[in-house]
């Protein structure tokens, strides 16, 4: 410091040249307790367990586990006041693995879904719309349906109309779309949080939905969803499917369970192996939609489900439900259990293919 004295050679301290193999002393002798540098004292080290780090939840908080969701174990909980708490059913477990299953996250950021079959009627718009709802209410994405067909697409029948724009409004203005509440103006949303992007409804006057029309909307969703299910027309030669099968992660095929159903179902999965998706055909998801009592069915579904299961990654039957016999709206709430049920299991098991090189 200035003025201030330097030190006298008494009072600098002096230390021995080191020994051959001595460690060398440094030049200046290491702080004393307490001086910036050196190491804590016991005394200064807070007692274990009085630190902030150790109020940890896991100490805080009382365990507190889920109460079963419904049924007679959801009441005996909510009279004694959770003092009893009986383990969910069976059922209700495996649920609950289905909604894990279907809340992966969506590896490559989007994922592609072709609801296909060669014959009308059979309940693939049906499909489209049970899949889409499945997977937009128990996911956080977002979840949008498009109506590929050619002819008079009835996608958007199955759920109340918000917006009258259409695939075709979209492409026409596609230059305008910047960000997510561009597209949301052409959609219209279920309660499920599904959107669907209809198509024309009256052919007359609607214009061709070629291939390159279908990549153009294909790339403009996949910036703003994260899955996207396309309901296909019901002809493999129609001018959007070959880009339709290109760029699908996953075919769900659906049959009705009739002879000429199956048969035109597994004519399909020919067309596709021999016109170069073999992955696509192997990887598959078959469909039996309005299975009845197979009991009182004159199509052994056994057999049907074996003649699938060897061609395909999974064969799952969507039982006959009268809500959706209606044609009209579906809502998911108005489902039979088992309906629901099947449902998640089809949903789920389209989720397996979410991870990453999942859908290569």
């Amino acid at each position: 410091m200035p003025g201030a004295s330097a030190p006298t050679a008494s009072e600098v301290p002096v230390y021995p040249p080191p020994q051959h193999g001595e460690p060398e002393v440094p030049a200046f002798p290491p702080p004393r307790q307490g001086e910036a540098g050196a190491a804590p004292s016991p005394a200064d080290v807070p007692p274990a367990g009085t630190s902030s780090e150790s109020l940890r939840p896991d100490r805080l908080l009382r365990t507190r586990r889920r109460p079963p969701v419904g049924g007679w174990r959801r009441a005996v909980f909510n009279l004694t006041g959770g003092l009893i708490h009986l383990q969910d059913s069976k059922a209700e477990r495996h649920r609950q693995e289905l909604v894990e299953r279907i809340r992966q996250p969506v590896a490559a950021g989007h994922f592609r879904v072709a609801v296909m079959s060669l014959k009308g009627g059979v309940g693939k718009t049906t499909t489209t719309i049970g899949l889409g709802a499945t997977l937009a209410h128990h996911r956080g994405d977002r979840v949008i349906a498009v109506d590929a067909n050619p002819d008079r697409g009835t996608l958007s029948e199955k759920l109340r109309v918000e917006s009258p724009a259409t695939v075709r409004h979209l492409l026409n203005d596609r230059a305008g779309i910047w960000r997510y509440a561009d597209v949301r103006s052409y959609t219209s949303q279920a309660p499920s949080r599904l959107e669907v992007l209809a198509s024309d409804r009256d052919p007359a006057i609607s214009e061709a939905f070629n291939a390159d029309d279908y990549r153009a909307v294909a790339q403009i969703l996949e910036r703003f969803y994260s899955i996207a299910i396309t309901d296909c027309g019901t002809g493999m030669l129609h001018s959007a499917m070959s880009a339709i099968l290109d760029m699908s992660d996953q075919i769900v095929l659906v049959s009705p369970v009739t002879v000429d159903g199956a048969r035109s179902a597994s004519a399909t999965l020919d067309w596709l192996q021999a016109h170069g998706h073999q992955d696509l055909a192997a990887s598959a998801v078959v469909v039996l939609s309005a299975v009845k009592n197979p009991r009182r069915s004159a199509v052994n579904l056994n057999e049907l489900k074996d003649h699938f299961t060897k061609r395909c990654r999974a064969v799952i039957g969507v039982p006959f439900d009268p809500h959706l016999e209606q044609g009209s709206e579906v809502d998911l709430d108005l489902l039979r259990t088992a309906t629901r049920d099947m449902y998640l299991e089809v949903g789920a098991t389209i989720a397996d293919r979410f991870g990453p090189g999942a859908a290569s």
